[in-house]
């Protein structure tokens, strides 16, 4: 089944390392099977706090969702988002 990765930005700590993370998160995508369904565009907050942005992006199955978020080439990019804002990250599993 599909399976949702949720990143939700609630604020900014360091724009430089976020800036960092941006410029070098792409290559971290290839050879797996990602899908980008938002993209901090437009949103509205209906329930709980402000957030700054929303990505939404999806993966065949969760184990291959796992595969990339805690692939080496993710891991070493994501330091760059951990130190540029809070971010709760979520992954989902759709229904197909």
């Amino acid at each position: 089944m599909t399976a949702y990765v949720v990143f939700i930005r609630e604020s900014t700590q360091d724009p430089d390392e976020l800036a960092a993370y941006n410029a070098t998160v792409k290559p971290s995508f290839e050879g797996h099977p990602i899908a980008f369904h938002a993209l901090y565009g437009d949103y509205e907050v209906l329930e709980g706090p402000p957030v700054e942005g929303v990505v939404i992006v999806s993966f065949p199955t969760m184990d291959e969702a796992r595969a990339w978020y805690h692939s080496p080439a993710y891991q070493a990019v994501a330091q760059h988002r951990f130190k540029g804002a809070t971010y709760r990250s979520i992954l989902v599993q759709g229904v197909d």
